[in-house]
């Protein structure tokens, strides 16, 4: 079964502010324990909205509304993702619970959801 973990972007990730190297480090330890356990696809990070454009479909038929970044409601958006492939949701779960604080400032914020 197929889950991402989601995780949700912050004031600090979207002004570009790099993680501190003791969550970098705990990053890449979660990350490194995801793949010897086989489970991990893929990992990455985002750049912050600023790089981004939304494109709006508003009338059926028509060409998309093209908004470009940055984007200002932070809760909306995504600073990064991991695909891991497990036998359960609850396994999911356990590695969504084992993650460290994405942002590192307490303000971090994952979000798992089954892909299809």
């Amino acid at each position: 079964m197929l889950f991402m973990l989601i995780v949700k972007a912050s004031e600090n990730s979207q002004e570009g502010k790099l993680p501190s190297p003791e969550l970098i480090e705990a990053m890449t330890k979660y990350n490194e324990e995801l793949v010897k356990a086989g489970v991990r696809v893929l990992a990455k990070g985002l750049h912050p909205s600023s790089n981004g454009m939304r494109f709006s479909y508003l009338k059926p038929g028509e060409k998309p509304v093209i908004t470009e970044g940055p984007f200002k409601e932070t809760k909306d958006l995504i600073a990064g993702f991991i695909l891991i492939d497990v036998k359960s949701k609850e396994e999911a779960i356990e590695w969504a619970m084992r993650m460290p604080d994405p942002q590192g400032h307490g303000e971090g914020q994952v979000e798992l959801r089954q892909v299809f």
